[in-house]
């Protein structure tokens, strides 16, 4: 039985170290997409320079969201375009640094012809920081 113990926590690290490193892979493949800081943003908000796109679903929208944030959830992101400037840089955030959904509407965004980029963080680490916030009445 103990064997039997030894040989299962070897699988089980392998599998871990694998999980890891595809993990790893892709935050780090996905970091390409230049992510910009709470304090960039909050500059560049200051400044009207930038579209918050709110890339959560409408009740986690509801609950709270960025200051001035458009809510388009990912999954109507393509259907949803024509409320996007086009010729206006666009910072998308979804629930935090390993949320891909902020990722993936960057890279749709990028793939037709937007200038995107993503939040490094998402919304409770907004919160969480003390910045201001908004919620449905």
């Amino acid at each position: 039985m103990v064997e039997l113990m030894k040989a299962l926590g070897r699988v089980g690290e392998r599998n871990v170290a694998e999980v890891n490193r595809v993990m790893t892979d892709y935050f780090q493949a996905r970091d390409a997409l230049e992510a910009v800081s709470r304090e960039e943003l909050v500059s560049r908000l200051r400044d009207g320079l930038v579209t918050v796109l709110d890339v959560r679903s409408e009740d986690e929208f509801a609950l709270g969201h960025l200051p001035g944030a458009l809510n388009i959830p990912f999954a109507e992101l393509e259907n949803r375009l024509a409320e996007l400037p086009a010729k206006r840089e666009v910072i998308a955030y979804c629930r935090g640094p390993y949320c891909v959904l902020s990722f993936e509407a960057v890279a749709a965004l990028r793939a037709r012809g937007y200038v995107a980029h993503r939040l490094e963080d998402g919304y409770p680490d907004w919160k969480a920081a003390g910045l201001p916030i908004e919620a449905a009445a």
